[in-house]
This record gives structure tokens, C-alpha cells and sequence, in this order.
């Protein structure tokens, strides 16, 4: 059966303070599943994270043709913006835990990248981690342990970047006409399933697939299920 899909590489891109290890903890299995070749790009900390990105993107285009493009959080708000401005290029979509359409405004995760960044310039990258270890699940607590050093003296500005970046607007998303898998969790006040639900409502193609925090707590991978079966479903 997954011989007969044959699908493109995939390229997934991490979220705003997260890296290239998550994102292959998350979509790893799921994706090796299906004999898709998948693409991790690690993050270019600093306020040109988006912009390197999208270059990366327009690289491995370059060279693998059509890819299947997404990401989680920021990442699939990127994935998506590139997927909008290549049509040709684009074979499909796995955008996992979309924040906001358009402009962040007072969006959740808007607000706590920009919270994030104000602490981090007070109290170093050790303070910030500090303070969100305290108030996050330990399996969470560990990844931005790891995530937050590697970005290091570019968290601050690559957190500023991702909160007052657009995220495409509905409309935009309405004429991307590929298969779309959109990824929520009912239970993140950060990332809200409304978002994701109207992201995939969007989408011509798109599918809507829904998991847990607490889920995701046990095993990453609860996630990158949901969004691929979604997507499946959209073929």
C-alpha cells in the first residue's frame, strides 16, 4: 500500500525556540511508516530564523522537485506561507499545532514567545529555563532545556522573530489544493485546536486530526500520528 502512494520527501521545520530533534521525535515513526524520506532542517537561531528557513525550503525544492512540506507551531506556519507562494512545487501539507491566521495579534502563542523573549533578555538563557522548568511537564521542561541552548545568544531575537510574523490568512490557505493533514491538541492553550480546525476547514484538501498534551507526554509521536492520518485521509 505505501509503495502505491508514493509520496515526495517530506521537510518539516521545528517551532519558535524548538529544533530539528523534536521535530524528528514527533514525525519520525509515523513517517518511516510510510517509506517517506524525511528532511529535518535545524533551526538558524537569531532574527533570520524565518527567512532561512524558507531558503532551505526553496533549496531542497531545488533539488528533490515536489516536497511534502510542514512543521509544528511556527514551523507549519512557514511550511504553509511557502506552500501558498509555490503551488508547483508543494505536494502536500502537514502542519502541526497552527497558532494563528494572519497577524499574531494578542495570539497565545504570540504572547508567550514575546514573554518568553523579555525573560530571557532579563535573566539569561539559564533564568528563562529556570522559570519554565517550574511551570511545564517534565518531558517538556527537557526539551527546552536542550532546544533553548542550542538556539542560545539568538533565542531572544528568533522568539521576537516568530511572534510578529503573519501567518497566512484563510483565504490564502483556500487556494493551496493539495492533500493537507492539520494536527491539534485538545488540551494546549497555546497552540488552540480552533485554530487547527480552521486551518484544515481552509484548506481544500485538508483533514483535521486531534490529540493531547497529555498524550504527547507519554509519547511524541501521538502527534505526528494525528497529522499524518489526517493527511492520509486527504489523499
Amino acid at each position: 500500500m505505501t509503495s502505491a502512494i508514493r509520496l515526495p520527501a517530506a521537510v518539516l521545520l521545528p517551532g519558535t525556540g524548538s529544533d530539528d530533534i523534536f521535530v524528528r521525535s514527533v514525525f519520525g515513526g509515523p513517517l518511516a511508516a510510510l517509506g517517506v524520506p524525511m528532511i529535518t532542517p535545524a533551526p538558524a537561531p537569531g532574527a533570520g530564523l524565518a527567512e532561512a528557513f524558507l531558503a532551505e525550503l526553496d533549496r531542497l525544492a531545488d533539488r528533490h522537485g515536489t516536497v511534502l512540506v510542514g512543521g509544528i507551531s511556527f514551523g507549519a506556519h512557514l511550511a504553509a506561507e511557502w506552500a501558498v507562494a509555490n503551488p508547483g512545487r508543494c505536494g502536500g501539507l502537514l502542519a502541526a499545532l497552527p497558532a494563528w491566521n494572519g497577524e499574531s495579534g494578542q495570539a497565545p502563542a504570540a504572547l508567550a514567545a514575546t514573554v518568553t523573549a523579555d525573560l530571557v533578555a532579563a535573566e539569561g538563557v539559564d533564568g528563562a529555563l529556570a522559570q519554565a522548568a517550574a511551570g511545564s511537564p517534565g518531558w517538556l521542561a527537557e526539551e527546552l532545556d536542550r532546544a533553548w541552548r542550542r538556539h542560545g545568544a539568538g533565542l531572544e531575537a528568533g522568539l521576537r522573530a516568530a511572534a510578529g510574523r503573519a501567518a497566512p490568512v484563510l483565504a490564502d490557505l483556500r487556494g493551496v489544493d493539495v492533500p493537507a493533514g492539520v494536527g491539534g491538541c485538545a488540551d494546549d492553550p497555546v497552540h488552540p485546536a480552533s485554530v487547527a480546525r480552521e486551518w484544515a476547514r481552509a484548506l481544500p484538501r485538508g483533514r483535521y486530526g486531534e490529540t493531547s498534551l497529555a498524550a504527547m507526554g507519554r509519547d511524541r509521536e501521538a502527534l505526528g500520528r494525528a497529522t499524518v492520518l489526517a493527511f492520509l485521509r486527504a489523499l
